[in-house]
């Protein structure tokens, strides 16, 4: 049963395109992606040179689609993985595949295989791919979309969740059941269809098998819980330019090694409300989680095989120090947290405005433990703790408060000012074995874009990081040349200017060009890149020190 599904996968591709030859044809599309690098030793900044001395990730997507079929396939190559990424994926062959089925006008969509899905916010079910970060938990399954009556739509899967990739597919051993139900009340309700309130609740129930024992804690031998489940309720309401949210979701007890095996229920309340007040936009977001963090393998950690996804609260950051030094992961076992964004455009032609209109946005976010009380005895071996409220607890995990300005001066100029206010705790982070604590960090940045010829431009960002913990001070200068549509250049140099041992103020060098021409890309770069966290949407990978030759190359058709 191990290549089933891809021989069937395959089997209909085939057949599909004789198909087509006898009715209309059918369409294959698809994309490669490909990553390599090699690595030279370079002892300041602690890279070393792995046995192969050189990495390669690699994949390629081919879809066929003829009417309301379609099937596909992914190869994959790891020869060896870029370090930086899941050490134990190795070797080449098919690591996804799928035949779906969708029929709009019955209302009826059902996939066989793999499939990538997400029910609700994402606190109790999201099956996704993060390829940058080398996280991948694709169901293996079945899925099947219904739409029975305008108004309500209900997702239904089952199946296990990639884990591994060794020359071929790899699934844990957890299976993953569950159903999702959404209603769009205006187009239930007759005459609610054009009314301006809109309001869409939805309901999710996800649960896991997997097969139990006993784990022992001082002279107690508990048994591990065979059933996990856990349910969520949420509410989206539109009304005109105002749109806003609530989701409550619970598990029951799910002793993990996330958690240090104990047996407390886990709950998780999320609202938001976003809209517009004349040339204000802003958005206000509370989270609170509590022990949610569900696995289809009790057993693992960092980012291998997660049921559900919990984001970060804070800004994701684009520019290199901001982004690079201390960026925030999710602390799954519990957090409250809060954000709060605000943007504002003054006009154009206004003194203040300018010609061209200003845009401002500033964001305040912060996360703190959970307010707990710790349990002793035989109550506290087996819950651990009790949570008081939905309130803040005592411990700062981040605080980030950033202002951006962005103007265009004339048609071949253009400027963005950034600065921010980080506390950061590596507790709660471990973004670095140097300090444990809080740092107090300031970064300012000033980004430029100049045309200095026709389809031409030059792109300029001036970083600096002020801070007195950890490593201390750092700049970053980037510059950017683009000959459009096909060329680029660029160049970035990293620099710990403030670190107490001036052996270790060292230059991150990287310089790279590249060709584009319509869909495909082609970039070679050379130079040092630093050891540290890198993290999208909350969940991150650690990257050592390299130092040598990269080369990528994307194209779709």
């Amino acid at each position: 049963m191990k290549h089933f599904i891809t021989f069937f996968t395959l089997g209909i591709l085939v057949s599909g395109v004789v198909k087509s030859q006898e009715t209309s044809p059918g369409v294959v599309s698809g994309n490669i992606s490909m990553l390599f690098q090699s690595y030279e030793e370079d002892s300041l900044i602690g890279a070393v040179v792995p046995p192969s001395k050189s990495g390669l990730n690699a994949y390629s997507n081919i879809i066929y689609t003829q009417g309301n079929f379609s099937a596909g396939l992914r190869y994959e190559s790891y020869l060896n993985s870029v370090l930086g990424f899941p050490g134990r994926f190795k070797g080449s062959g098919i690591g996804y595949r799928y035949a779906r089925w969708s029929d709009k006008e019955v209302g009826v969509d059902v996939t066989v295989g793999n499939f990538y899905e997400t029910f609700g916010a994402g606190y109790l079910f999201r099956s996704y791919e993060a390829r940058d970060l080398g996280l991948d938990n694709a169901m293996d399954g079945v899925r099947l979309l219904l739409q029975p009556i305008d108004g309500v739509s209900v997702k239904m899967i089952y199946g296990k969740q990639r884990l591994d990739f060794d020359s071929e597919l790899i699934n844990g051993d957890g299976i993953v059941r569950g159903i999702n139900a959404e209603v769009n009340l205006n187009d239930l309700i007759p005459g609610l269809e054009d009314a301006k309130l809109r309001i869409t609740p939805s309901y999710s129930f996800v649960s896991r098998f997997q097969e139990g024992g006993n784990i022992v804690k001082d002279t107690l031998i508990l048994e591990l819980p065979k059933n996990v489940a856990g349910w969520e309720y949420g509410t989206t309401v539109h009304y005109g330019m105002w749109k806003g949210g609530i989701h409550l979701t619970k598990k029951i007890n799910d002793p993990s090694a996330d958690n240090g095996y104990i047996y407390k229920d886990g709950e998780a309340l999320m609202g938001y409300l976003t809209g517009n007040i004349k040339d204000f936009s802003f958005l206000l977001q509370r989270s609170i989680t509590d022990n949610m963090s569900f696995r289809s393998d009790r057993d693992l950690l960092l980012f291998d095989a997660p049921i559900n996804n919990i984001p970060s609260i804070t800004k994701n950051h684009t520019y290199n120090l901001a982004a690079t030094l201390y960026p925030y992961a999710t602390v799954i076992n519990g957090e409250s947290s809060f954000r709060g964004e605000l943007y504002y455009k003054l006009k154009r032609g206004s003194r203040l405005g300018g010609k061209y209109g200003t845009k401002m946005n500033l964001v305040f976010s912060t996360s703190y433990s959970l307010d707990t009380t710790s349990l002793s005895g035989v109550e506290g071996l087996v819950n651990g703790y009790q949570r008081n409220s939905w309130g803040f607890g005592d411990s700062l995990n981040v605080q980030d408060i950033s202002f951006e300005i962005e103007r265009k001066f004339s048609k071949n100029f253009k400027a963005k000012a950034m600065y921010m206010n980080l506390q950061f705790n590596t507790l709660a982070t471990p973004v670095t074995t140097d300090f444990k604590g809080i740092v107090f960090a300031d970064i300012f940045v000033l980004e430029t874009q100049i045309k200095t010829a026709k389809r031409q431009s030059l792109r300029t960002e001036l970083q600096v990081l002020f801070t007195e913990q950890d490593k201390g001070d750092w700049a970053t200068i980037v510059a950017e040349y683009t000959w459009s549509p096909h060329w680029f250049a660029s160049i970035i140099d990293q620099y710990n200017f403030g670190n107490a041992d001036e052996s270790k103020r060292v230059h991150y060098l990287y310089g790279s060009a590249g060709y584009i021409n319509g869909p495909h890309r082609l970039s070679i770069g050379y130079g040092k890149r630093r050891e540290g966290i890198f993290c999208v949407g909350g969940v991150c990978r650690a990257v050592p020190a390299s130092s040598g030759l990269e080369v990528t190359f994307t194209s779709s058709f």
